[in-house]
């Protein structure tokens, strides 16, 4: 009998990254700002990266002014915008050194209204097998947004293309 389960990847440099930063005091708000600093529009709405492992990372985004409309309740595009943070993070912390991704779509709805702060989880089930990706795929990277009072206010994916890097 053969095992067919797909060999994992040596861990990346992010989530390697994620580990040694996360030893220090507040290691997950220093990686939260490295992550800033390198897409600085992510800092527009305070993420702080919670939780990081292959094929999950969890970002939280706090109820604070900067993150509401004019309603009073948390913009979606600040909730899009913690979204992208939670799969670039996880694609970076899951995708091998041997291939790259980049963003090709969105699907989202907005089925409640949240008040309070919101954790975006974006998290893979079962991680694709990147080493069978000899051409460009096309991968969905489910979300998970949920405020403070349990409210799912927004339901989305994230799809990226992921495909071997050219060798040069």
């Amino acid at each position: 009998m053969t095992d067919t389960t797909p060999v994992q990847p040596a861990p990346t440099q992010t989530f390697l990254l994620w580990q040694k930063a996360t030893r220090l005091p507040f290691g997950s708000r220093l990686f939260s700002a490295a992550v800033s600093l390198k897409a600085p529009y992510f800092r527009t709405v305070l993420p702080h990266v919670v939780d990081v492992r292959p094929g999950r990372c969890e970002v939280r985004g706090p109820a604070w002014w900067g993150n509401r409309n004019h309603i009073g309740t948390f913009h979606v595009i600040a909730a899009l915008n913690l979204a992208e943070m939670a799969m670039g993070v996880l694609a970076e912390a899951t995708v091998p050194a041997t291939h790259r991704w980049i963003p090709v779509g969105m699907n989202v709805r907005y089925p409640a209204m949240s008040t309070g702060g919101l954790t975006v989880t974006a998290e893979w089930t079962e991680l694709p097998d990147f080493a069978n990706f000899t051409s460009a795929h096309d991968v969905e990277v489910p979300l998970r947004f949920v405020d403070d009072a349990g409210v799912e206010p927004v339901v989305g994916s994230i799809t990226i293309r992921v495909s071997p890097k050219k060798k040069r």
